[in-house]
């Protein structure tokens, strides 16, 4: 028997049969053909050396000493393995060969087999594997992107929010209703729903609903027949078609028309759908995950949104709070946002400041967690530094930053408030509000000999707002 199934840039191909003729000369011609090749002379045999190195194809004889070809393929399955297989056997029968169909094999070759045709199965049977591994490397790819990793924070409420997105991943839920402000990631929540479950072997499509008119989003959604309207030349699949067995996000629900509700909520109830233009019923399996920034509730009270479909939706809802309500995830939410924007544009920024984190926490965020993540990638575009200061942040971020109460409290016990009048000594000639700014920033720094806080004070702004302004003048 053949030894481990060391790694090697040849494609590998395990042979299972006890008969040892047939093998070594299976075996020999294959190796010519300048494929790697390992025996195997019995189910169990084989299964050791599947489980030690996954190989890329198993040529498998149906009767075995201690298992059929098609109790091992069976194990094979059970090991998510993307191994492709083809049966070979004397003993043929239709219930033997739909019954390795349906475990996923690739052919199934009576003996005894002609070698030409052999190598073309073989060829084709290998490409297989080919395009199941790169559609795993993709899944993966997906899932390290867009799977619950990337729901960022420590708070109570993000906890809650994982706890319920793995219940509703592992469930047979049709229907989930997320709503929030514009910004709290409603997208991010959806995409993890769908690559947390069952179904992130399928599509994950994606529509918001203002996006389109309410014909051309109808259009979208069920799709129609050729001839539909006068633009419809050829026949075309909708979402709801093409994402069968996966997943379709209807993004800002709560702008859909009267007459495109109507026909959501009949497909929700029936699971079925006609496309535009179409008599014929289509039945498919997939998830619905609609979502909203408006109080779809109330809308549905005032007659604004139909309240049966608000109810059929609302089976499963998931409220997403505001990033002001749960400051607590905003380091969290930076240190991830810094990783990402490090690996996308080749950097190095390892931190951010104290003082710059303290600015960060007491702005409010209307923009949400969007917003966060824009201003972190604005930093990481501009700037170079090994870690970000306050003096590397938005100015808007900045000057709509309090000052700390602690700031406030040491300079308010050192110095008194004056105007900018009383400070800055002007010269007569005109001068621009630049300038106007720097003497003003320059002055209150003399006065108060170098103290940021007291300076600050002085000015009667943040000092992060002042160093901001240091930063912009030239002043250290």
């Amino acid at each position: 028997m053949g030894g481990s199934l060391v790694t090697d840039a040849r494609e590998r191909i395990l042979i299972l049969e006890d008969e040892k003729l047939l093998r070594m000369t299976l075996r020999k011609r294959l190796e010519d053909e300048g494929y790697r090749v390992f025996e195997a002379e019995s189910g169990q045999a084989a299964l050791d050396l599947i489980a030690e190195d996954e190989p890329d194809l198993l040529l498998l004889d149906y009767r075995l000493p201690d298992m059929t070809g098609i109790d091992v393929l069976r194990q094979v399955r059970e090991m998510h393995l993307d191994t492709s297989a083809i049966l070979l056997t004397a003993f043929s029968s239709i219930t033997s060969a739909v019954e390795a169909m349906k475990l996923g094999a690739h052919d199934y070759l009576n003996k005894p087999v002609e070698f030409d045709e052999l190598l073309a199965t073989i060829a084709k049977a290998l490409e297989t594997t080919r395009l199941r591994r790169e559609v795993r490397r993709h899944r993966n790819e997906l899932v390290r992107q867009y799977g619950i990793t990337n729901i960022v924070g420590r708070s109570k409420a993000i906890e809650q929010i994982l706890i319920k997105i793995r219940k509703i991943a592992d469930s047979a839920a049709a229907t989930i209703l997320i709503q929030g402000e514009s910004g709290t990631g409603k997208d991010v929540v959806a995409k993890a729903i769908h690559y947390a479950s069952s179904r992130a072997d399928k599509p994950f499509m994606n529509i918001t609903c203002t996006a389109l008119t309410e014909s051309l989003l109808e259009s979208e959604m069920f799709g129609h027949e050729r001839g539909a309207f006068t633009d419809a030349k050829t026949l075309k699949k909708g979402l709801l078609e093409v994402a069968d067995g996966g997943t379709v996000f209807l993004d800002e629900i709560g702008d859909m028309g009267a007459q495109l509700q109507s026909k959501v909520l009949r497909f929700l109830e029936e699971k079925t759908f006609k496309r535009v233009g179409g008599s014929v019923d289509i039945r498919v399996d997939v998830r619905v995950i609609a979502a909203t920034n408006r109080d779809l509730e109330k809308l549905a009270r005032s007659g604004a949104f139909r309240e049966d479909l608000y109810y059929r939706l609302n089976v499963v809802p998931i409220d997403l709070p505001a990033l002001r309500e749960r400051k607590e995830d905003i380091p969290d939410l930076v240190e991830h946002f810094l990783d990402a924007f490090n690996r996308e544009f080749k950097k190095n920024t390892r931190r951010v400041t104290d003082e710059a984190m303290a600015c960060l926490m007491r702005h409010d965020w209307p923009g949400n967690v969007r917003e966060l993540r824009n201003v972190i990638e604005r930093v990481m575009i501009l700037e170079d530094h090994s870690e970000v200061d306050v003096t590397d942040l938005p100015e808007e971020i900045v000057q709509h930053s309090s000052p700390a109460e602690d700031e406030i409290d040491e300079a308010s016990s050192s110095a008194r408030p004056i105007n900018a009048a009383a400070l800055i000594q002007l010269p007569e000639e005109g001068v621009s509000l630049r300038e106007v700014q720097y003497e003003l920033v320059r002055q209150s720094l003399e006065r108060t000999h170098g103290n940021q806080t007291k300076a600050a004070q002085l000015l009667r702004i943040s000092r992060d707002t002042l160093r901001y302004k240091m930063k912009s003048f030239g002043l250290s």
